[in-house]
């Protein structure tokens, strides 16, 4: 039988996982993660993470549903895919956890990510940072004579656009978080 032909990224729109879980490729994974909203789950969660080296590139917690006592931690990882597969096993374990849904696999979801940038300059620099932010509906959050502080949100390559034209105005902090939500349709 000849070997298949299979297009890289068709595993997405295949109703069987084509990856190899042996594979040495790093991938990045976001895990929504429904949790009982009581003290400590969040640390047992992330000591989960932690004990095992595992990294956490973005992390995310709100409540979900306020009768029912439940949170969502959005949760951005990266590993092989069989560290990916080791890591919703392991929180399938955990007692406060009731679901654990791999959105870059699942199906449909939406990624955002919001940022809060600090650019600090004066004169042509100032006007020039004013007009960037308006290209990239960047909104100011504060001001001063010396600084301005934008809010902007969007997918991560327009965050990474307008933080690399900002760096030589004078960008002083960043601070990034990301956000990512599944879709259910019926």
């Amino acid at each position: 039988m000849p070997p298949l032909n299979i297009k890289k990224g068709s595993s997405r729109h295949s109703a069987y996982d084509l990856r190899n879980p042996l594979s040495n490729h790093i991938e990045t994974h976001t895990l929504a993660v429904i949790v009982d909203n009581e003290p400590g789950v969040l640390a047992r969660v992330i000591g989960l993470f932690s004990g095992r080296g595992y990294n956490i590139e973005s992390l995310t917690v709100a409540e979900v549903d306020h009768t029912g006592h439940q949170s969502r931690i959005t949760i951005v990882t990266t590993g092989t895919p069989q560290v990916i597969e080791q890591i919703k096993a392991q929180l399938n374990r955990m007692v406060p956890v009731h679901e654990v849904h791999d959105l870059t696999v699942e199906g449909p979801s939406v990624e955002r990510e919001l940022a809060l940038i600090k650019v600090a300059g004066t004169g042509d620099k100032r006007v020039e940072a004013l007009r960037l932010a308006d290209i990239f509906r960047a909104s100011v959050m504060d001001t001063t004579l010396e600084s301005f502080v934008f809010e902007i949100t969007g997918p991560p390559e327009k965050i990474d656009a307008f933080v690399d034209l900002m760096r030589p105005l004078g960008l002083v902090e960043l601070a990034r978080t990301g956000v990512a939500a599944m879709l259910r349709g019926n």
